[in-house]
């Protein structure tokens, strides 16, 4: 007798579109993510039970094209899959595991962070939707948003910082250094709010260190 298994049946990572082709609009669109996993990849590189994606689509059924947050954590999968790694982030090939945070930054094209996306990303049933706005604020809105999935509906939580107990960690806006530049970001943080830095703000604050104790940093 055949065995059906219905998973075999379903489109592999392989097959599916890994792109929407819609290019974003500005580079903080890639930038402000990109900073979120490089401290990720420093505060948990002895940690594979996590994956950052970046502007990657997730196929949560093969009914219907990818959703593709500009950010989104994923806890409780491996942070390496094979040696190309993920062309996209597929439900059924990640024990249906849902992504605990997206993000979305606004850029001067609207697309429905406020409305529809907040309604596709609650019934996928991510805890944790962040929007946030680097250049431009809509009206009655703020800068960063963050919600909360309580009894399926998201919940702004408040404040600039907010922690996040599924994560351990806690996100928020701060001016900082990242690739040569001095702006404001978004960071993560530890349970006592403080931000964990740049590779650039350690090294810059290294070399204040050996200044005040009168070490030539070419001399080591």
């Amino acid at each position: 007798m055949y065995n059906y298994h219905p998973l075999e049946c379903l489109p592999s990572s392989a097959e599916l579109p890994d792109s929407d082709d819609t290019p974003v609009d500005n580079e903080l669109q890639i930038l402000i993510p990109n900073l979120l996993l490089a401290i990720l990849a420093s505060i948990w590189q002895s940690r594979d039970d996590w994956f950052f994606g970046i502007n990657m689509g997730i196929y949560y059924t093969p009914l219907k094209p990818a959703i593709v947050p500009d950010g989104f954590l994923s806890l409780g999968v491996e942070r390496f899959v094979g040696e190309n790694g993920r062309s996209s982030y597929v439900f059924w090939e990640e024990e249906g595991i849902p992504p605990t945070l997206v993000l979305e930054v606004i850029s001067q094209t609207y697309n429905g962070e406020y409305e529809q996306k907040k309604i596709d990303y609650a019934e996928l049933g991510i805890p944790y939707y962040v929007i946030y706005a680097p250049t431009r604020l809509r009206r009655k809105r703020q800068r960063l948003e963050v919600y909360r999935l309580v009894e399926g509906k998201y919940i702004l939580q408040p404040g600039d910082k907010v922690w996040l107990p599924e994560i351990g960690l806690g996100i928020g806006r701060e001016q900082g250094t990242y690739q040569g530049r001095t702006r404001e970001w978004l960071f993560w943080y530890d349970e006592n709010g403080n931000r964990y830095q740049t590779a650039e703000e350690q090294l810059q604050n290294l070399l204040a260190r050996l200044q005040q104790q009168g070490i030539d940093p070419n001399t080591i």
